[in-house]
This record gives C-alpha cells, structure tokens and sequence, in this order.
C-alpha cells in the first residue's frame, strides 16, 4: 500500500454553523425564537440564545491561517475558510485533503447541545434542538451522501423525550449522538443513575454509538492562572481519562451492547490507563463491591470504547497493547490541531509500518463498523482514496495558500513579547461573556 491508496475516515471534524442554519426547518415564531447569528459594529460574529450569547472565537476555526496567527481569532466568518461554515466549500477542504467521509460536531450549540441544555424555556429548547439534528443530517449531512456520518443532539433534561428523539433520528439515518461525558456538568444525574437506564436501552436497539467529545463535560485542568497556555494544551487529551475511567464502571456496559467513542482523546495514554484500571480493580474489589462480570476492566474497555486520534506516533508503535478493531483518525479540522491539508502525509508517516489490513482499519474500516456507515454505497470506492480526492481537488483548483489576517497588535518599542497564560485565556473568555451580556441586554 502506498499513501495515495488510502480511504480516510475522519471521525472528528467540526462545523461553524451558518447563519441560515434554522431557515428551513424552522418556521413563524419558532424561528423567531430559535438561536440568531448576528455582527456588531466591530465585524465580530456572534450568536444569541435565551439571554445567552456565543462569540465565534478562538482556535476552534483557524485551519488556513499562519501558525503566528493563531490566537484568540478568527471573530468572523469573513476570517474563516469557506469550508468552515459552508459544505460545498468542506467538500473541497476534504477532497484536498484526501478525507473520504468525515463526522461533524457543533460550535455554537455546544459539542453536546449544551448551550439547549443550558436554555431557561426547555420546550423552545426542544424544538430548536430538533430542528438542528434536522439541519445536520438532512441539510449538512444529506447533501454528500457517503462523505459525511451523520451526527445527532439529545434533550437529555427530559428522559422521554430523548428516547422518542433517539428512534426520530435513528429513523433519518443517524448512527451516532454526542453527549456530555459528565452530565452533573448541566445539572443532571451522574451516568450511574437509574435516570438514564431508558436512553442506554434506546441506544443499544438502535445501534447507535455514543460520542464523548474532550471538553464538553470534565473540564481540562491547569495549576494556577499563571500557567503557560501550552501547559494546558499539552494535558487536553490527557483529561479523557477521567470521563473514561467513569464511563468503564458503568452498569449499563453489562447490560447492553454499548458503543463509545472518545473523541479527541488520542491513543498514546490509553495502555497504562489500562494497566492501572486491572491493578486496582485487583487490590480493591473486595471491598469497592465493583464488578466487570469476570473480566478485567481492560477486557471491558477494549470491548466498549473507540479510540480517535490526531497525530499519536507513540500509540500507534504501540498498537498491539490496544485492540486495533477500535482505533479510528481523526482530522479536527478546522482546529488548531488539524494538519490539514497535509493530514494523509503525517498520517502516513504514523502507520506505514503496519500491515495493510491494520491500516485500513485505522483509516476507515472500524469507522465504518462502529458507526454503521458505508460510504461505498454512494460513492465508489477508487473514487474515495487520498489519490483520487486530490486529484479531483485539483481538477476543481481547491487553494490551499495560507490567508493572513493580519494576526496580533504589533509590540510597543522595546516591549518584549510574553509568554500567554492560562489566566490571560480566562480573563479573555471573561471579557467576551461581559461584552456578550451587554450586546445581548441591548438587544
């Protein structure tokens, strides 16, 4: 196998939603109440929800940027990629980048819904949430059939309307739902509640995997507000170990044939998590009462939980301590981790001492497995490898030139650069919740 002859599978990428996103599925005051995109006189884009207000910021869409550019921007779609917030233009970004098909999370309402889950009026919120699964798998999703994995919201703060969501979106073709990987996080019952025995069982007859996004629910820890910001970047995968530690003494994986997908979490940590998951399962169940049903909790783990990278050398070397049936790449674009548009060339470098059928594993045929998904019923396969996207990329004359937007203020005379903390990312989101409430107080 060569570079050019792989199917890639990203199964995690993010939309910045478009403006119009509610216009079709959403009519009179419906509409009228649903979440609105607006500018202010600076050109900053923002949403409104409930008295809520979500800036577009940070490093969640500078894909096509300069490195040196990278901060507290882009505030604008105008800032953006096209790709960002508009399919066609994602189908470009994809096909230059060799990615055959691709699974999408929010920005505005949250990877989890969380910003509907946060709304004070749930049965607008309700309503709203429907109607973005209805724009993301029928809309976003149903415009490539085959290049993307449709993904789905819950009303989790109400139990049956999340079952009779769950057989509504099931019934559209969604395979997958994201969920906070911590629901105390939004006021709700821990995972190891009775409260979610009804969703666990709708999930399971409908096959559908469960997507715990890094960052919705357990947050990413730093020491101190001094704290350089790398600091707190460097440990952000790390953090998937709590919600996975949680999510491994669950009850309902006995129960039921539940599939789960960490997203975002990388793969490099997951052996020695492992290891210490047995070691103190051996130590302590005779008084903790836990139980895996005669298997060890790596048994269980390896069983339940699909594991999604970016760029994980170490993991992948060390691929026979994990099961290679459940390991999946992700691209994150438009993140600051994504490589794109270079992501086949550093994936490649990662895997191209495995066997053939390993990587295909990895590059597509577990997500496909453990998402429900064919993409070769739409599209032909040779029409879906790195080689062939890239040439119909340039056949379509895709740019990937890096824009420049003029990045930070330049420096003072004599001033010397400092380093960014942890404190300075606080008092920035700070900042914009402040002027965030006054924008929306204003009206």
């Amino acid at each position: 196998m060569e570079m050019n002859d792989m199917v890639i599978i990203s199964v995690d990428d993010h939309i910045t939603e478009p403006p119009d996103m509610f216009d079709k599925h959403l009519s009179a005051d419906d509409l009228k109440t649903a979440p609105k995109f607006n500018t202010d006189k600076d050109g900053k884009s923002y949403w409104t929800y409930q008295g809520m207000y979500m800036p577009s910021v940070g490093l969640n869409a500078v894909v096509g940027r300069p490195l040196e550019e990278y901060g507290m921007e882009p505030n604008s779609l105008e800032e953006m990629r096209k790709g960002v917030y508009n399919v066609h233009a994602r189908i470009d970004d994809m096909n230059v980048n060799g990615v055959a098909a691709s699974l999408n999370f929010g920005t505005c309402v949250g990877f989890d819904g969380g910003r509907f889950h946060k709304a004070a009026d749930k049965k607008l919120a309700l309503k709203h949430l429907r109607a973005y699964n209805d724009w993301h798998i029928d809309e976003w999703c149903g415009a490539y059939p085959g290049r993307f994995i449709p993904c789905g919201l819950l009303p989790t703060w109400d139990m049956d309307a999340t079952v009779a969501e769950i057989k509504r979106i099931a019934a559209k073709g969604c395979t997958a739902v994201s969920i906070n990987e911590n629901p105390t996080k939004q006021e709700l019952p821990s995972v190891h509640n009775a409260y979610w025995n009804p969703m666990w069982k709708a999930i399971a007859e409908h096959d559908i995997t469960l997507c715990l996004h890094i960052g919705a629910g357990n947050p990413v820890p730093h020491a101190s507000m001094e704290t350089p910001i790398e600091a707190w970047i460097t440990t952000m995968p790390l953090s998937s170990a709590v919600g996975a530690a949680d999510w491994l003494h669950l009850t309902a994986l006995h129960e039921y044939n539940l599939k789960i997908a960490l997203s975002e979490a990388s793969i490099g940590w997951v052996p020695y998590f492992m290891e210490r998951a047995d070691f103190a399962h051996s130590r302590h169940k005779f008084w903790t009462h836990n139980h895996f049903n005669g298997m060890l909790p790596s048994e269980v783990f390896k069983k339940h939980f699909m594991l999604c990278f970016i760029d994980d050398p170490y993991g992948l070397k060390n691929l026979d301590e994990l099961n290679e049936d459940l390991i999946a790449y992700e691209c994150d674009y438009p993140h600051s981790d994504t490589l794109w548009p270079e992501c086949p060339e550093h994936l490649w470098k990662t895997i191209k001492h495995l066997k053939d059928e390993q990587i295909n594993k990895i590059t597509h045929l577990n997500a496909m497995k453990w998402f429900n998904f064919d993409p070769f019923k739409h599209v032909k396969k040779q029409n879906l490898t790195v080689g062939a996207l890239r040439v119909q990329a340039a056949k379509d004359k895709v740019d990937t030139t890096p824009t420049s937007y003029g990045g930070a203020a330049p420096l003072a005379a004599g001033e010397v650069p400092r380093r960014i903390t942890s404190g300075d990312l606080m008092k920035m989101f700070a900042h914009h919740a402040q002027e965030g409430t006054k924008k929306v107080q204003a009206g």
